[in-house]
């Protein structure tokens, strides 16, 4: 793929599961489940689905957005066995997630983490994990490993 046929970025929508607490510190347990590319013209929190009391919910909204200076975060994460998208949310005061942000970088993701952002991965849809990987060919090549030289150890064990 060509930059030229490479979209700078890309519409997301996050999906959060909510589940029962097992925990009486909380009322409930929220996962993300997974990213749709597109756009929706859901409101944010809008339920998708709802089965044994476990709700998902949509957010529409959201972008991916890829970084050069991101470039060797992005192919460790194509590199990695499971290749994630990590959403980023602020908690309302009932608990609720409120996502805000998606990165296709693990060290962007962790930097935020530190903070005080929730932190959600979620796994790559094929067309991410395509868009992703075409701009990481593009702009990208992993530094070759260099062979140490050794050195003799002398009499003194140094």
């Amino acid at each position: 793929m060509h930059s030229k046929t490479l979209p700078e970025r890309l519409p997301i929508v996050a999906i959060l599961e909510k589940r029962p607490s097992v925990s009486r510190w909380a009322d409930a347990y929220w996962t993300a489940t997974g990213v749709i590319v597109g756009e929706r013209s859901e409101a944010p929190a809008t339920l998708l689905h709802a089965s044994n009391d476990i709700e998902q919910y949509i957010y529409p909204g959201l972008q991916a957005k890829l970084h050069l200076d991101e470039c060797e975060s992005y192919y460790h994460n194509l590199k990695s066995p499971y290749p994630s998208g990590y959403i980023l949310a602020t908690l309302a005061t009932d608990g609720t997630p409120i996502p805000y942000y998606f990165t296709l970088s693990f060290d962007e993701a962790n930097s935020y983490l530190q903070g005080s952002a929730q932190v959600y991965p979620v796994p790559l849809p094929a067309e991410l994990y395509q868009w992703l990987e075409a701009y990481v060919l593009e702009h990208y090549a992993p530094e070759p490993r260099k062979k140490r030289r050794l050195t003799d150890i002398d009499d003194k064990g140094h």
